[in-house]
This record gives structure tokens, C-alpha cells and sequence, in this order.
């Protein structure tokens, strides 16, 4: 198959065919990051119920403060994880650019959370079972508009592909 010269496709020699946001490579990186986006929340999920089990069935918490403590206990390893895991950060964390907006994204989620909470064991029996469910539910909920929200604006990387393929 014969290529066209550069001049003709308005490109410069040395730029690849394909953008690396798009094309085969941007999509096979989307969906790698969206892997470790999946196994990084299957981690703080675990983290969470783990609390939460602890909190509200072992130590007789309320259902809303065994949340509030589960979900904190759960945003932790959710942050690094993300960070460094799953987009790749290795320098140190900005307070006001990474670290403050995954805590108020991370406060959203817990009140929403709180809120489905207490609205579950308002209308079934205060169980941990029922606790645990309306957690998992409130979190699958935001599950999509989170990870979109790290992709494309907290741990948007600007300058990779400049670096790796440029």
C-alpha cells in the first residue's frame, strides 16, 4: 500500500499518522485506565465495607456515622492509588489542583452516600446488610461521573504525550 507524501496530507514527516489521544493507542489507554480505575475502586470499596461492617455491626455505630467513617477510611488508598496507579503521578500532590478537589468529589460522594444511607434504613430495617447495600449503591451511582471527572480534568496529564511520543 503506498503513502501519500507529507506535503500532500498537510503533515510533517516526523508526526505519527494517528493522534495518540485518538486512534488505536488513545483507546487502548482508555480502557487500561479504566481497568485500574475499576481494580483501584474495587480496593476502596473493600477498604469501606470492611469499616463500615466494623463500625455499624461490630462497635453498634449509627448507620450514617458508620458511612461518614467508612467512606474517609476508603478515600485514602482511592486517592494514591488513583494518583499514582492509574494516571500515572509520581511528583508530589498539589493541595489546591489534586488533593482539596478529590476531597470535596470525595465529600460529595459521602453525602449522597449519608443521604441514600438514612433513606434506606428509613424504609427497611436498620441492618448492616441494608447499610452496606444503599453504600454500594450511592457509589455506583457516581461511579462513571467520577472517573470522568480524574480523566479529564483533576489528573489530566497536559504535557505526556509531548514527552513519550513527541
Amino acid at each position: 500500500m503506498e503513502t501519500e507524501p507529507a506535503e500532500s496530507t498537510g503533515r510533517r514527516e516526523t508526526e505519527p499518522a494517528e493522534s495518540t489521544r485518538g486512534g488505536v493507542r488513545g483507546l487502548i489507554e482508555r480502557f487500561r485506565k479504566l481497568f485500574l480505575y475499576s481494580a483501584v475502586s474495587v480496593v476502596a470499596v473493600v477498604v469501606s465495607q470492611i469499616t463500615l461492617v466494623i463500625c455499624h455491626a461490630l462497635l453498634g455505630m449509627s448507620a450514617e456515622w458508620s458511612n461518614i467513617i467508612a467512606v474517609a477510611a476508603g478515600t485514602i488508598p482511592s486517592y494514591e492509588l488513583n494518583r499514582s496507579w492509574v494516571w500515572g503521578k509520581t511528583s508530589k500532590s498539589h493541595l489546591w489542583k489534586e488533593v482539596v478537589p478529590f476531597w470535596v468529589l470525595s465529600f460529595v460522594g459521602l453525602v449522597f452516600s449519608t443521604v441514600v444511607v438514612s433513606l434506606a434504613t428509613d424504609w427497611w430495617k436498620d441492618t448492616t446488610l441494608v447499610v452496606q447495600g444503599a453504600n454500594l449503591a450511592a457509589f455506583g451511582i457516581l461511579w462513571v461521573g467520577k472517573f470522568l471527572l480524574l480523566h479529564y480534568v483533576l489528573f489530566k496529564d497536559h504535557g505526556a504525550h509531548a514527552e513519550h511520543f513527541g
